[in-house]
């Protein structure tokens, strides 16, 4: 990791999550002392499939994806995790080794918790797991629903529903700089880099969007809005 620290009482954090209000100060102190914060670059890998699962990884700052590696080394990625949410959670429970690997989409910042600390806090604190599992499955319903979603969307459609979600979800801003390449646009909605490209250039050409390197501006909303509403 680029850099890894242990500063930081979790009661003070910033970027606390909304779970830990159902923690009691006792528990609140466990984790402090058994996590540690790292400082990650764009690109660099923070968990890699197939390795042992040994903390729970909490997102403050910065984008990561999950992803799958398929034969010949493709990439498939799952979602994109944005800050203050846990990472990985669809699988954390279920299994000893990690079934996704994650990687920054650009420079970020991480708690990692020890697993072991917060399987003994759901031992002993219903509400949390309670929320925590509430946790988990949104977080599978949303990835489970954008799946379907964009399965049945025509390639316009796709594309359409990924500038918006950047917008709308990510940046909360109709300008922003793509984190992704087309390829990773590719890899994330089911569709060949080639066609990726031809439909931003037609989008531009349109002026529903401008493009200007990596940077995005939304420039027709409302038709781009209707573009991935009707596939």
């Amino acid at each position: 990791m680029s850099n890894t620290t242990r500063e930081n009482e979790c009661s003070e954090c910033l970027y606390k999550s909304y779970l830990f209000n159902y923690l009691i100060k006792q528990e609140i102190g466990l984790v402090s002392l058994n996590k540690i914060n790292i400082s990650v670059e764009k690109g660099e890998v923070i968990c890699q499939e197939g390795e042992a699962i040994k903390h729970l990884v909490y997102l403050k700052e910065g984008l990561v994806k999950l992803y799958k590696t398929g034969q010949g080394r493709s990439q498939q990625i799952i979602s994109v995790a944005t800050p203050r949410d846990f990472i990985g959670l669809l699988s954390i429970f279920s299994n000893t080794e990690y079934v996704y690997s994650l990687a920054a989409l650009e420079d970020s910042s991480l708690c990692m918790i020890d697993l072991d600390v917060i399987k003994k806090i759901i031992l002993q604190n219903g509400k949390f797991a309670l929320n925590l599992i509430e946790k988990m499955n949104r977080i599978s319903d949303v990835v489970l629903s954008n799946k379907v979603e964009l399965g049945i969307k025509q390639l316009r459609g796709r594309i359409a529903h990924i500038l918006l979600m950047f917008a709308d979800q990510v940046y909360e801003s109709d300008i922003y700089e793509l984190p992704v390449s087309r390829k990773e646009i590719g890899e994330l909605i089911d569709m060949r880099t080639e066609n990726v490209v031809r439909i931003l250039s037609e989008f531009r050409k349109d002026q529903l969007i401008g493009i200007e390197g990596k940077k995005i501006e939304i420039k027709n909303k409302p038709m781009l809005e209707k573009i991935s509403e009707l596939g």
